[in-house]
């Protein structure tokens, strides 16, 4: 079995195509990797990369286009959607085949350890590589984003993993680790209210949210703690976000574990929200790669009777409303088909 490692970085650019293809190209041109896509997002002013290989080649390849975002790349003007700490934002290493996540944690540390040594920015590890628990959350480490990261870096508990414990400003601070394959799925709403996105999110992500009184209060336990409520879905992350270039609201997921929570478990918990806020929900999309068998689980639970690969694909593409925005194409969409 080949050893294949998957790498999905993200960059904190999503409008300069100029800067999007040259990190891109850092990508390309290293052998032993297979470039998969750029997924520029205006809105959100990033774009997810996807590409595979070989795990030395993966792992140089990450490093030229983590090189290429701090040349080019300004966080001291970047304003955008999504939450973000760095030029290159995060860099998760994803086992695909013949690699253990172990094996993608010792990547995630030469990464790590290279960046900061050559390129002198502050490195955070988190997910399966994490130092400490409490760095092994992204929204955590993400916290105050790259506006209150001249400050974090002050305090102790958030010396970084490898670089520096100066601030950057050029470049900001960047997050790699070793995770599960993530699937980063968006649910359409027939709304532009964030509110409802938000709400919806609250709702059903696992880290669910604060309690609150009549007066809307925190309520607190007998220790004095805030009580928090969580949400209905397991291995999920979710926010809302507005996504102008359509004027519609997203409910923004990421599935963490697809096999605890896959797509189309997370489209109808949305469904069922949405409709007792009054909203209906108008489609999805994934940003990204998707393993296989998620789609075909979503296929037999729309229908059971399938069998066949390819019809399974496409009844669970049609039900999940995948081709709203842009045409779902399984060849580009599915990683497998990418490794034929």
């Amino acid at each position: 079995m080949a050893k294949i490692v998957e790498c999905v970085p993200n960059f904190s650019e999503g409008r300069d195509i100029r800067i999007i293809n040259a990190i891109a190209g850092a990508i390309s041109n290293v052998d032993g990797v297979k470039f998969i896509s750029a997924e520029p997002d205006k809105d959100y002013n990033r774009t997810v990369v996807t590409f595979i290989g070989l795990p030395s080649a993966v792992l140089d390849a990450a490093f030229r286009a983590t090189q290429k975002a701090a040349e080019l790349i300004d966080m001291t003007t970047h304003k955008g959607e999504h939450p973000r700490l760095g030029a290159t934002d995060v860099v998760p290493f994803v086992p695909v085949s013949g690699v253990t996540m172990k094996d993608c944690v010792k990547l995630a540390h030469e990464f790590g350890k290279r960046v900061g040594e050559e390129l002198g920015i502050p490195i955070y590890l988190y997910e399966e590589a994490a130092t400490t628990p409490e760095r092994r959350n992204l929204s955590t480490i993400r916290k105050g984003e790259y506006e209150g990261l001249q400050q974090k870096l002050q305090d102790p508990k958030w010396k970084p993993d490898y670089g520096p414990a100066t601030f950057h400003a050029k470049a900001g601070a960047t997050v790699t680790g070793a995770r599960m394959f993530l699937i980063a799925y968006n649910v359409n709403l027939g709304t532009n209210d964030t509110k409802i996105a938000n709400e919806i999110a609250l709702r059903i992500r696992e880290s669910g949210r604060i309690e609150k009184d009549a007066s809307g209060n925190p309520v607190l336990d007998a220790k004095g703690q805030k009580v928090n409520v969580p949400g209905s879905l397991k291995a999920v992350k979710a926010m809302g976000v507005l996504l102008e270039a359509h004027n519609i609201a997203q409910v923004s997921i990421n599935l963490v574990n697809y096999l605890v929570t896959p797509p189309h478990v997370a489209f109808e918990e949305v469904k069922k929200e949405a409709a007792s806020l009054g909203i209906k929900v108008t489609g999805s999309e994934i940003v990204g790669l998707t393993p296989k068998e998620a789609l075909l689980m979503a296929g037999k639970f729309y229908d059971s009777a399938l069998t066949d690969e390819e019809k399974l694909v496409s009844i669970a593409a049609k039900k999940l409303g995948l081709s709203q925005l842009e045409q779902f194409d399984p060849a580009k969409k599915i990683i497998e088909y990418q490794l034929q």
